[in-house]
C-alpha cells in the first residue's frame, strides 16, 4: 500500500513495469492487424500517458503512426459517469478514409467509446479499431467490446498513470485503487 496524499490511501493494482510489459504487447498485436498507415485519435484527459507510451511502442515496435487528439468527458468532478458523453475538443484531421485507432483509459459503460466510434464512422473513416487502457466489463450500459484491452478489472475506481479523481493523482506511474477509509 502506498499512500500519495493526505486524503486518499491508493493501493498499487499493476506497477509501472507491469503496465509498461503490456503496453509493448498491445503494441505488436496492433502492428500485427494493421501493418499500414494508421491515425491514432487519443481522447482526452485519461488515456494521455497510455497513449503516449503506447505511441512509442508503436516506434520501437517497427510501427509509426499520424496522431490527433478529441476530448470528450462524461465524468466532471465525480467518480461515477454521468451518462452523458460530451465533445469539448474535436480532431483538427479529416478522418474520411483513414485507418483509425482510438485510444480511451477506461471501457466501464461504453458510452464514451461508441460514442468516438459512431463519430469516426459518421465521418467515413475506412476503418475504426479501439485499444483501452482498462476494461471493466461487468459496468457496461452500451453493448461494445474493444478491439485491444491492456487489463480487465473490476468496478473498482482507479487512479495513475493518467486516470484522475476529481483532476489529481494523473501523475502516479502506476494505476492504483482508490481505498474508502
Amino acid at each position: 500500500m502506498s499512500s500519495s496524499d493526505l486524503d486518499h490511501k491508493i493501493e498499487t493494482l499493476f506497477s509501472a513495469e507491469h503496465i509498461s510489459e503490456r503496453v509493448d504487447a498491445l503494441a505488436r498485436e496492433i502492428i500485427a492487424d494493421e501493418p499500414g498507415d494508421i491515425l491514432v485519435v487519443i481522447i482526452l484527459k485519461g488515456s494521455f500517458v497510455f497513449a503516449a507510451d503506447l505511441i512509442r511502442a508503436l516506434e520501437r515496435n517497427g510501427a509509426s503512426a499520424q496522431v490527433d487528439f478529441v476530448t470528450l468527458s462524461s465524468y466532471g468532478m465525480g467518480t461515477e459517469s454521468s451518462g452523458q458523453v460530451k465533445l469539448t475538443h474535436d480532431l483538427s484531421e479529416d478522418v474520411t478514409g483513414r485507418n483509425v485507432l482510438l485510444v480511451d483509459d477506461i471501457l466501464e459503460s461504453g458510452r464514451t467509446i461508441a460514442f468516438a466510434v459512431e463519430t469516426m464512422l459518421t465521418r467515413n473513416a475506412a476503418s475504426v479499431k479501439t485499444c483501452l487502457l482498462l476494461d471493466k466489463p461487468t459496468q457496461r450500459k452500451v453493448d461494445i467490446e474493444a478491439d485491444y484491452v491492456g487489463f480487465s478489472i473490476d468496478p473498482e475506481f482507479v487512479v495513475g498513470y493518467g486516470l484522475d479523481l476529481a483532476k489529481r493523482y494523473r501523475g502516479l506511474p502506476y494505476i492504483g485503487i482508490v481505498q474508502d477509509d
